[in-house]
């Protein structure tokens, strides 16, 4: 999970907002946590500090990306730097994205196969969560910026297997106004 960004839109810790009886964090975790993943890993950044304070991280190992404000390709670096040698596959999630499921997570991986590469495809348009095969973590390692990913999938758009997930795609929580829609959904 990338949970590393400073908030600057909202003026403080998204991670922390209130989100059905938990933290916005909080529900992305448990949302992990239901998926049966091998290994969690969730990168923190901005306000590490009251985030570690507040939210349950049980069964998930907390990275601290100090380098957060360089975009989130490094908080994957800081990520992977952690993974266990025995993963052959890497699920990013976002923090800040409420409206992924578990039921999304194992559809993505299902419809993976042995693709090197898996995105989910909402009805209106290619969103999170993602599937890395072991052979991209260098790549992955190597991005810069908030956009890497996506350039990433561009370059290897000959090996990505988009999965037909239904639904719009999840708004992540960026303004107070991305709150409120996520809140009436």
């Amino acid at each position: 999970m990338l949970a590393a960004g400073g908030s600057s839109r909202l003026g403080q810790p998204k991670q922390l907002l209130p989100y059905r009886g938990a933290t916005l964090l909080g529900h992305v975790l448990d949302v992990a946590r239901e998926a049966q993943f091998h290994q969690r890993l969730c990168v923190v950044g901005g306000g590490a500090g009251a985030v570690r304070a507040a939210v349950d991280f049980r069964g998930v190992e907390v990275i601290e990306n100090r380098e957060f404000g360089q975009g989130c390709s490094s908080s994957i670096a800081a990520a992977l730097a952690a993974v266990d040698p025995a993963s052959d596959v890497l699920v990013l999630m976002l923090g800040d994205q409420p409206g992924v499921s578990a039921g999304t997570v194992a559809r993505l991986l299902a419809g993976r196969g042995r693709a090197p590469l898996a995105a989910c495809a909402y009805d209106d348009g290619r969103g999170h969560p993602l599937a890395f095969a072991r052979g991209l973590f260098t790549e992955l390692a190597a991005l810069h910026g908030d956009r890497g990913v996506w350039k990433l999938l561009d370059r290897h758009a000959g090996d990505l297997v988009d999965v037909r997930v239904a639904g719009r795609v999840p708004r992540d929580v960026d303004t107070w106004e991305d709150y409120r829609a996520v809140l009436a959904s």
